[in-house]
Protein backbone atom coordinates (compact mmCIF):
# COMPACT_ATOMS: atom_id res chain seq x y z
CA UNK A 1 0.00 0.00 0.00
CA UNK A 2 1.66 3.21 -0.96
CA UNK A 3 0.49 6.64 0.52
CA UNK A 4 -0.20 9.07 -2.19
CA UNK A 5 0.22 12.18 -1.69
CA UNK A 6 3.28 11.83 0.47
CA UNK A 7 2.38 12.07 4.16
CA UNK A 8 3.15 15.05 6.02
CA UNK A 9 5.18 15.04 9.07
CA UNK A 10 4.22 16.74 12.54
CA UNK A 11 4.65 16.31 16.31
CA UNK A 12 2.28 14.59 18.56
CA UNK A 13 1.35 17.39 21.55
CA UNK A 14 -1.82 14.54 22.67
CA UNK A 15 -4.07 12.11 22.29
CA UNK A 16 -7.45 12.46 23.33
CA UNK A 17 -11.20 11.31 23.31
CA UNK A 18 -10.16 8.29 21.49
CA UNK A 19 -10.90 9.73 18.20
CA UNK A 20 -8.87 13.16 18.31
CA UNK A 21 -5.05 13.82 18.59
CA UNK A 22 -3.66 17.31 18.31
CA UNK A 23 -0.52 17.93 16.74
CA UNK A 24 1.48 21.14 15.71
CA UNK A 25 2.57 20.90 11.93
CA UNK A 26 6.09 21.57 10.37
CA UNK A 27 5.07 25.09 9.84
CA UNK A 28 4.66 25.36 13.84
CA UNK A 29 0.78 25.54 13.55
CA UNK A 30 -1.42 23.55 16.28
CA UNK A 31 -4.36 21.79 14.50
CA UNK A 32 -6.61 18.56 15.64
CA UNK A 33 -6.52 15.65 13.38
CA UNK A 34 -8.50 12.27 13.17
CA UNK A 35 -6.77 9.48 15.12
CA UNK A 36 -8.56 6.44 13.59
CA UNK A 37 -7.66 3.81 16.85
CA UNK A 38 -10.12 2.29 18.87
CA UNK A 39 -7.38 0.87 21.53
CA UNK A 40 -5.16 3.09 23.65
CA UNK A 41 -2.36 3.36 21.82
CA UNK A 42 -0.32 1.97 24.56
CA UNK A 43 3.69 2.63 23.64
CA UNK A 44 2.98 4.80 20.66
CA UNK A 45 1.30 7.53 21.45
CA UNK A 46 3.70 9.73 23.80
CA UNK A 47 3.51 13.68 23.74
CA UNK A 48 6.77 14.99 21.51
CA UNK A 49 6.59 11.98 19.32
CA UNK A 50 6.86 12.31 15.17
CA UNK A 51 3.77 11.36 13.66
CA UNK A 52 2.86 11.14 9.84
CA UNK A 53 -0.53 12.74 8.64
CA UNK A 54 -2.57 12.16 5.70
CA UNK A 55 -4.82 14.15 3.86
CA UNK A 56 -8.48 14.03 2.77
CA UNK A 57 -9.83 15.64 -0.15
CA UNK A 58 -13.59 15.30 1.41
CA UNK A 59 -14.45 18.98 2.15
CA UNK A 60 -17.35 17.40 4.49
CA UNK A 61 -15.01 15.93 7.19
CA UNK A 62 -14.56 18.28 10.20
CA UNK A 63 -11.02 17.38 10.89
CA UNK A 64 -9.46 16.87 7.20
CA UNK A 65 -6.31 15.29 8.25
CA UNK A 66 -5.79 11.70 10.04
CA UNK A 67 -3.16 10.20 12.07
CA UNK A 68 -1.54 7.72 10.26
CA UNK A 69 2.15 6.61 12.01
CA UNK A 70 3.80 7.72 15.01
CA UNK A 71 7.76 7.17 15.53
CA UNK A 72 8.89 4.38 18.37
CA UNK A 73 12.24 4.16 19.46
CA UNK A 74 13.05 1.66 16.44
CA UNK A 75 10.16 1.59 13.92
CA UNK A 76 7.25 3.94 12.72
CA UNK A 77 4.13 2.21 14.05
CA UNK A 78 1.10 2.22 11.55
CA UNK A 79 -2.00 3.17 14.21
CA UNK A 80 -4.42 3.87 11.08
CA UNK A 81 -6.59 0.29 12.32
CA UNK A 82 -8.89 1.38 9.10
CA UNK A 83 -6.06 0.30 6.79
CA UNK A 84 -5.70 -2.91 8.14
CA UNK A 85 -8.16 -4.67 6.43
CA UNK A 86 -7.44 -3.40 3.13
CA UNK A 87 -3.57 -4.20 3.96
CA UNK A 88 -4.21 -8.05 4.68
CA UNK A 89 -6.60 -8.46 1.56
CA UNK A 90 -3.87 -7.12 -0.94
CA UNK A 91 -0.99 -8.76 0.51
CA UNK A 92 -2.99 -12.05 0.44
CA UNK A 93 -4.14 -11.33 -3.37
CA UNK A 94 -0.76 -10.42 -4.26
CA UNK A 95 0.93 -14.02 -2.64
CA UNK A 96 2.98 -12.59 0.00
CA UNK A 97 0.92 -14.35 2.75
CA UNK A 98 2.77 -17.93 2.38
CA UNK A 99 -0.16 -19.74 4.33
CA UNK A 100 -3.04 -18.21 2.42
CA UNK A 101 -1.87 -18.82 -1.59
CA UNK A 102 -3.66 -20.82 -4.31
CA UNK A 103 -6.91 -18.54 -3.10
CA UNK A 104 -9.97 -18.60 -5.79
CA UNK A 105 -12.18 -16.07 -3.74
CA UNK A 106 -11.71 -13.28 -0.96
CA UNK A 107 -14.63 -11.29 -0.25
CA UNK A 108 -14.62 -8.94 2.79
CA UNK A 109 -16.92 -7.92 5.49
CA UNK A 110 -19.17 -11.29 5.64
CA UNK A 111 -21.73 -12.11 7.87
CA UNK A 112 -21.60 -15.19 9.34
CA UNK A 113 -24.44 -15.12 12.02
CA UNK A 114 -27.14 -12.93 13.08
CA UNK A 115 -24.89 -10.57 15.58
CA UNK A 116 -21.35 -11.64 14.06
CA UNK A 117 -19.67 -10.36 11.14
CA UNK A 118 -16.15 -11.45 10.26
CA UNK A 119 -13.56 -9.49 8.12
CA UNK A 120 -12.93 -12.17 5.25
CA UNK A 121 -13.96 -15.25 4.04
CA UNK A 122 -11.49 -17.25 1.87
CA UNK A 123 -12.43 -20.09 -0.62
CA UNK A 124 -10.21 -22.36 -1.99
CA UNK A 125 -11.23 -25.17 -4.06
CA UNK A 126 -14.53 -26.38 -1.49
CA UNK A 127 -12.85 -25.07 1.64
CA UNK A 128 -14.09 -22.06 3.36
CA UNK A 129 -11.22 -20.10 5.43
CA UNK A 130 -12.65 -17.57 7.89
CA UNK A 131 -10.42 -15.13 8.93
CA UNK A 132 -10.50 -12.44 11.31
CA UNK A 133 -7.78 -9.62 11.47
CA UNK A 134 -7.10 -7.74 14.57
CA UNK A 135 -4.00 -4.49 14.30
CA UNK A 136 -1.13 -4.80 16.36
CA UNK A 137 1.10 -1.36 17.12
CA UNK A 138 1.74 -2.94 20.88
CA UNK A 139 5.19 -4.47 21.09
CA UNK A 140 7.43 -4.73 24.67
CA UNK A 141 11.02 -6.10 24.38
CA UNK A 142 10.40 -7.78 20.79
CA UNK A 143 7.25 -9.31 21.64
CA UNK A 144 4.27 -8.41 20.12
CA UNK A 145 1.22 -8.15 21.75
CA UNK A 146 -2.79 -7.82 21.68
CA UNK A 147 -4.94 -6.40 22.39
CA UNK A 148 -3.21 -3.16 23.94
CA UNK A 149 -6.93 -2.69 25.91
CA UNK A 150 -9.97 -5.31 27.09
CA UNK A 151 -11.66 -6.07 23.85
CA UNK A 152 -15.28 -7.68 24.56
CA UNK A 153 -16.06 -7.12 20.86
CA UNK A 154 -12.49 -9.41 20.32
CA UNK A 155 -12.88 -12.33 22.17
CA UNK A 156 -16.53 -12.24 20.63
CA UNK A 157 -14.73 -13.01 17.53
CA UNK A 158 -12.90 -15.50 19.13
CA UNK A 159 -15.81 -17.65 19.73
CA UNK A 160 -17.62 -16.67 16.41
CA UNK A 161 -14.45 -18.79 14.45
CA UNK A 162 -14.31 -21.70 16.85
CA UNK A 163 -18.02 -22.04 15.95
CA UNK A 164 -17.18 -21.93 12.75
CA UNK A 165 -15.00 -24.63 12.71
CA UNK A 166 -16.99 -26.97 14.58
CA UNK A 167 -19.12 -26.44 11.72
CA UNK A 168 -16.64 -28.03 9.71
CA UNK A 169 -14.92 -24.60 8.04
CA UNK A 170 -11.60 -22.84 9.11
CA UNK A 171 -11.46 -20.00 11.24
CA UNK A 172 -7.91 -17.98 11.60
CA UNK A 173 -7.12 -15.24 13.55
CA UNK A 174 -5.01 -12.73 11.78
CA UNK A 175 -2.33 -10.29 13.84
CA UNK A 176 -1.20 -7.62 11.37
CA UNK A 177 1.65 -5.64 13.05
CA UNK A 178 1.95 -2.42 11.84
CA UNK A 179 5.68 -1.96 12.78
CA UNK A 180 9.07 -3.79 12.24
CA UNK A 181 10.59 -3.96 15.89
CA UNK A 182 8.76 -7.21 17.13
CA UNK A 183 10.30 -10.64 17.21
CA UNK A 184 7.38 -12.97 18.30
CA UNK A 185 3.87 -12.64 18.89
CA UNK A 186 1.88 -13.24 22.00
CA UNK A 187 -1.73 -12.52 23.38
CA UNK A 188 -1.08 -9.34 25.97
CA UNK A 189 -2.12 -11.35 29.30
CA UNK A 190 -1.47 -8.99 31.11
CA UNK A 191 -3.93 -6.58 29.47
CA UNK A 192 -7.01 -8.92 28.72
CA UNK A 193 -6.73 -11.79 30.66
CA UNK A 194 -10.23 -13.19 29.25
CA UNK A 195 -8.91 -12.65 25.33
CA UNK A 196 -5.74 -14.05 26.34
CA UNK A 197 -7.25 -17.29 28.05
CA UNK A 198 -10.42 -17.62 25.29
CA UNK A 199 -7.59 -17.48 22.56
CA UNK A 200 -5.90 -20.15 24.00
CA UNK A 201 -9.07 -22.11 24.54
CA UNK A 202 -10.01 -21.41 20.48
CA UNK A 203 -6.89 -22.64 19.25
CA UNK A 204 -7.24 -26.03 20.85
CA UNK A 205 -10.30 -26.17 19.54
CA UNK A 206 -8.67 -25.52 15.49
CA UNK A 207 -8.70 -22.05 15.60
CA UNK A 208 -5.72 -21.10 13.40
CA UNK A 209 -3.41 -18.14 14.08
CA UNK A 210 -1.00 -16.16 12.26
CA UNK A 211 1.08 -12.98 13.22
CA UNK A 212 2.51 -11.18 9.81
CA UNK A 213 5.01 -8.54 10.50
CA UNK A 214 4.76 -5.30 7.74
CA UNK A 215 7.59 -2.88 6.09
CA UNK A 216 6.47 0.17 6.70
CA UNK A 217 7.78 3.54 5.76
CA UNK A 218 6.41 7.28 5.23
CA UNK A 219 6.03 6.23 1.96
CA UNK A 220 3.85 2.70 1.87
CA UNK A 221 2.86 -0.24 4.25
CA UNK A 222 3.51 -3.56 2.88
CA UNK A 223 2.84 -6.76 4.82
CA UNK A 224 5.89 -8.25 5.16
CA UNK A 225 7.17 -11.98 6.71
CA UNK A 226 5.19 -14.21 9.47
CA UNK A 227 7.01 -14.10 13.02
CA UNK A 228 6.17 -16.93 15.32
CA UNK A 229 3.03 -17.05 18.14
CA UNK A 230 2.85 -18.41 21.49
CA UNK A 231 0.12 -19.71 23.64
CA UNK A 232 1.19 -20.17 27.16
CA UNK A 233 4.81 -20.43 26.68
CA UNK A 234 4.31 -22.79 23.58
CA UNK A 235 4.61 -21.71 19.91
CA UNK A 236 1.15 -22.49 17.75
CA UNK A 237 1.83 -23.75 14.22
CA UNK A 238 -0.44 -22.48 11.33
CA UNK A 239 -1.93 -25.55 9.70
CA UNK A 240 -4.25 -24.56 6.32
Amino acid sequence: MLFAPPLQTATLIRRYKRFLADVTTADGQEVTVYCPNTGSMRGCSTPGSRVLLSTSPNPKRKYSQTLEMVKGETSWIGVNTGLTNALVAEAIMNGRIQELRNIDTLTREVTTSQSNRLDLLLERGTSKIYVEIKNCSLVEDGWAMFPDATTVRGTKHLNELARLVEKGHQGLIFFCIQRMDARSFKPAAHIDPLYAKTLAEVCEQGVQMLAYQTEISPYSIIVDKAIPCFLNNRQHRCIL
